[in-house]
């Protein structure tokens, strides 16, 4: 072989390790969306579909040629950016909009199907069928769409529906029967004993139609009924009548959100639906007087936390740090080694055993120091609480920084210091830690943004508590986001729309505070 053609060959050898790796990442991202797309296009969740199919155009385009270069090492990162970061912020915002929450996440006609078949009512001559629940291939078991597979016991007959579809013959030669129940068919995925259990609550709310005045109900796992139905809906009027009493309800706007109403003008049914309401979460947020009050109270203290975790984690850190910084202790090695301790244990852990310290009647603290302190049930012995239990979680990490920054100090500018006469306490007020925050302000300026949203701290611990009688959205320690998650997921009723606006603006005092305070440690920069 020439001198000529060996780097060539070399040059294709080694190319084809990449052309494989090239091959491996598109053959799985085709196999990917073959396999999400339909589903998708079942669950009818086109954000995510169109979001699927940039990403992948993005990632056949960037990767298929050797053009792009920069783009095959920004792709990645810029996708997961897109994923996990700024499509949820999207969704919030878009929720914050709408009405979203219990008795109004589905469309309407989810809501008028459910409506349709709570009416559903057993009569004494009622037909039973064994049942079985399956869903077209690729659909999701636990939410369906659901079709019933119903075999009389009397004549073996198969039947088939759905909420839209009334009850069919299906050919014996489609479906598999086994002691009296189905167990295959043609064209659906039929669900075992563990799907349909999970998917129970869903299919309550299904309504098989038989006629104009009757309907298939699910009773039990295995179980369905023909029943009367007493309500039904008439497109054309957009109206519910009921055929019992003849009573018609139209559509009528109650607070935020429509309903089906009667005559006076109230809902008949608790069921709505997902809405757009505009700015009406905002404006309930801000003008409502007890909701206002609630937000401003969690915002103060929510500030008072954040600042006060940072505070103390860092002066006992920093503190720690110049002692165990002095080259005279004997064991300073062993000594950092147990401050780091709380920072080894998981946080979930510590907060849990520490809830456990500040029992009232056989907890730690009292018993040790012979106090009968009610921790929990005052709200400002709570918040100390929440305070203690914080800065003995953050103040290793501060310690580490402090140290590091510490030793990142040249010990010329300390020497200068003292051959100025300044003394040690001296030294280190004006010479150590101003250079130290340089370094470690930042870091402050993180350490905020996470107290300030920090969920685990107060959940774990107090459970937003204590709370005041009659008061289930802010308890004494609640902070902004556990707030914000009693709302979204309280025993009230979920809100999430409300929620969601709430989160919105605490998206937006976040960074306003971040900006404040960056702002603030760019003056230390000029220490220099």
């Amino acid at each position: 072989m020439s001198s000529a053609q060996a780097p060539a060959h070399r040059e294709r050898t080694t190319t084809i390790p990449a052309v494989i790796a090239r091959v491996v990442l598109l053959g799985a991202v085709l196999a990917v969306v073959a396999f999400t797309v339909p589903i998708a296009v079942a669950q009818q969740q086109w954000m995510w579909l169109v979001v699927m199919l940039l990403a992948a155009v993005a990632i056949f385009v960037v990767y298929s040629t050797k053009r792009f270069i920069p783009g095959k090492y920004l792709l990645p990162g810029t996708l997961f950016l897109a994923v996990f970061l700024i499509t949820p912020i999207v969704l919030t915002i878009g929720y914050s909009f709408t009405n979203f929450g219990d008795g109004t996440r589905g469309t309407k006609e989810q809501a008028i199907e459910q409506i349709v078949a709570n009416s559903v009512q057993q009569t004494d001559d009622s037909t039973w069928y064994n049942m079985s629940v399956a869903v077209d291939p690729g659909g999701d078991p636990a939410a369906g769409p659901f079709t019933l597979l119903l075999v009389d016991p009397a004549s073996g007959e198969v039947l088939a529906g759905d909420a839209e579809t009334s009850l069919e013959p299906v050919p014996a030669s489609d479906v598999t029967v086994a002691s009296g129940f189905v167990t295959a068919a043609k064209d659906y995925e039929v669900l075992d004993a563990r799907q349909v259990n999970t998917a129970y609550k869903a299919l309550q709310e299904l309504a098989v139609p038989v006629d104009d005045t009757s309907a298939v109900r699910v009773q039990g796992a295995n179980q369905a009924f023909v029943g009367t139905t007493a309500l039904s809906y008439d497109e054309a009027s957009d109206t519910i009548t009921n055929a019992a009493t003849g009573e018609t309800y139209t559509v009528g706007k109650v607070g935020d959100s429509e309903y089906f109403v009667g005559a006076d003008g109230k809902r008949a049914f608790s069921q709505s639906w997902l809405q757009g309401v505009g700015g009406e979460n905002y404006l309930r947020l801000f003008t409502n007087g007890a909701i206002a009050k609630q937000f401003g109270a969690a915002f103060v203290w929510t500030l008072v936390f954040a600042l006060g975790s940072v505070l103390l984690t860092f002066v006992v850190g920093f503190a720690l740090a110049l002692v165990l910084n002095d080259e005279r202790m004997k064991g300073r090695r062993l000594y950092r080694s147990v401050l780091l301790l709380p920072y080894a244990v998981p946080g979930f852990i510590s907060l849990l055993v520490w809830s456990s310290f500040y029992n009232k009647d056989f907890g730690l603290i009292n018993e040790t120091l012979g106090l009968s302190l009610n921790w929990m049930g005052d709200p400002t012995l709570a918040k100390a609480a929440v305070l203690l239990t914080n800065l003995w979680m953050g103040f290793p990490y501060m310690f580490i920084v402090s140290t590091g920054a510490l030793q990142a100090i040249p010990n010329d500018v300390m020497e200068a210091a003292r051959m100025d006469g300044a003394n040690r306490l001296q030294t280190t007020v004006k010479v150590v830690t101003p250079l130290l925050l340089v370094a470690v302000s930042p870091l402050l300026v993180a350490s905020f943004a996470f107290n300030f949203n920090n969920f685990n701290a107060i959940q774990l611990l107090t459970e937003g508590g204590p709370f005041l009688p009659g008061e289930y959205t802010r308890g004494g320690t609640d902070i902004l986001i556990s707030m914000i998650y009693r709302i979204a997921f309280g025993g009230s009723g979920a809100d999430f729309g409300f929620a969601s606006a709430v989160s919105v603006a605490l998206f937006a005092l976040t960074g306003i505070l971040a900006a404040i305070q960056f702002r603030f440690t760019n003056v230390l920069e000029d220490v220099n």
